[in-house]
């Protein structure tokens, strides 16, 4: 099944920008790592904010919910990351349930 998951990232004072950074670091080495895996299909950093878009491709919500309990971000500082998720359908299956619609009597 396909998500589409928009990740917002915020932080205290306490922690500042470099420590955010430290984190986001190993982050990024385990997204990275899930994307070459197959997992993650891609990720984008939206420009100018602190938020990150990806688009995974997992067996169940199950196992969603999982991986995102054990992301290293959410781990260390879950309380400061929003996740909005979004279950995707593919473009080419739509287009094929539309077509099939057209042949059926009203």
């Amino acid at each position: 099944m396909l998500y589409k998951l928009d990740f917002t990232v915020e932080y205290d004072a306490q922690m500042g920008q470099q420590g955010l950074f430290e984190i986001w670091a190993v982050e990024a080495d385990a997204a990275l790592g899930a994307k070459k895996a197959g997992v993650v299909v891609d990720l984008w950093k939206v420009v100018g904010e602190r938020k990150v878009l990806a688009v995974v491709d997992v067996e169940t919500p199950d196992m969603l919910d999982q991986i995102l309990f054990d992301l290293p971000i959410m781990q260390k500082m879950g309380n400061y990351v929003h996740v909005d998720v979004k279950s995707l359908r593919r473009y080419e299956d739509f287009a094929a349930d539309v077509k099939e619609r057209l042949g059926r009597d009203s």
